[in-house]
């Protein structure tokens, strides 16, 4: 098969290995990472999943078909229902539908349980009106992308929990929390990791020894009982709000260590470069030559590893979540829906409450697989 190159924009048929040869030579660096990039097929798959991940944090509120402290007291652990489009009377139908539930109980257990009421059905509709919301905190409405037009009717995608909370709108919402945790934690790691990581690399002495002895105690310690030691630390008394920016801060101080190091091994071979020692003799103050010329040449590193621990940072935050000393009710989060998967006996019964959990390893699998993707990326010539 020919490779098909492109130059200005126009398709350009390659008849032999020596013009794609000359194809790579004057390509620039950029497209170059490019190119190695789209080989990874797992990260080419993993882009638009998450770029769907983050419209779904972004719209959460419109995309939900209820709110998420919304309660039916009638509909507590009803399973997710079956989104139908054929009827045994009616036959196919194109607009899609769901059937009533009904509450039983069974004569052999004496547990509550839901039936599917083929009776009712109600039609499932977008761009519904239904309870009021603030989107983003500013704007109000009441339109929601899915939903019934019959308010009390049950429309459940994934069941609901203890409380009769819709789960699907819970995970959206919680999907926003989550992804935002992640993304701040990070923020705050690269700021603490790069500066810490640059003054060490290139001034070296007793600076640097104080602040690699500073990281051994932090790596010597275990992440997850530092985690919970600090977390266990926070006041009782703090708002939601307050607790999560703790949380955040807690992560940023344990998880900077690792880029830092990464930093420093990088200055430390590009201190004594030439174009280096230009910018001393041009008078650039140190500020400058690590922010403008040092940290720049590696910058692509840096992606890479943001990308790498963003999983990790979704992974601690659910975990103390779901062990009661991170975020706790009525904030939501995908670890504080996985907090009513505790108990084994709802486990068994309702076994929908482990959904939150699937977006999780998706989230974790998405990151891993772009930040594997920027890593080979990062080195082309390889």
């Amino acid at each position: 098969m020919i490779p098909i190159l492109r130059k200005n924009n126009q398709p350009v048929q390659v008849t032999d290995n020596k013009d794609l040869e000359n194809e790579y030579e004057v390509a620039s660096q950029w497209k170059l990472m490019w190119w190695k990039f789209k080989k990874h097929k797992l990260a080419i798959i993993s882009a638009p999943i998450l770029t769907l991940l983050l419209i779904i944090s972004a719209f959460a509120e419109l995309l939900s078909p209820h709110v998420p402290l919304e309660r039916f007291s009638d509909y507590k652990f009803a399973p997710p229902q079956t989104i139908n489009f054929t009827d045994p009377e009616t036959g196919f139908s194109f607009r899609p539908f769901v059937y009533d539930m009904k509450e039983e109980m069974d004569q052999d257990t004496f547990r509550k349980t839901f039936q599917e009421d083929t009776s009712k059905k109600y039609p499932i509709y977008f761009f519904v009106e239904g309870e009021p919301y603030k989107l983003w905190g500013l704007f109000k409405m009441n339109t929601h992308f899915i939903g019934l037009k019959d308010a009390d009717a049950p429309f459940f995608l994934m069941g609901t929990d203890s409380l009769g909370r819709d789960l699907y709108t819970r995970i959206l919402h919680g999907s926003r929390v989550s992804l935002s945790f992640a993304f701040l934690g990070i923020i705050f790691t690269v700021i603490l990791g790069i500066i810490l990581g640059g003054v060490s690399g290139y001034f070296g002495g007793i600076t640097d020894t104080v602040i690699q002895r500073i990281i051994d105690l932090l790596l010597c310690i275990p992440a997850i009982p530092l985690w919970m030691a600090l977390a266990a630390s926070l006041p009782a008394d703090w708002s939601p709000i307050k607790i999560y920016f703790g949380m955040i801060m807690i992560f940023s101080i344990i998880g900077w260590t690792g880029l830092a190091r990464v930093v420093r091994g990088k200055i430390l071979s590009l201190r004594e470069e030439d174009f280096t020692m230009a910018a001393r003799l041009s008078g650039a103050s140190h500020i400058r030559i690590i922010t403008k010329h040092l940290i720049p040449s590696f910058a692509s590193y840096i992606i890479i590893s943001v990308t790498i621990s963003i999983p990790a940072t979704i992974l601690g935050e659910t975990s103390l979540s779901f062990l009661g000393l991170g975020l706790q009710a009525p904030v939501v989060s995908w670890g504080v829906l996985l907090g009513d998967s505790q108990k084994l006996e709802n486990l068994a019964h309702h076994p929908w409450l482990l959904w939150p959990a699937a977006f999780i390893v998706v989230a974790v699998l998405v990151f891993n697989f772009l930040g594997d993707g920027l890593r080979d990326a990062a080195d082309p010539y390889k």
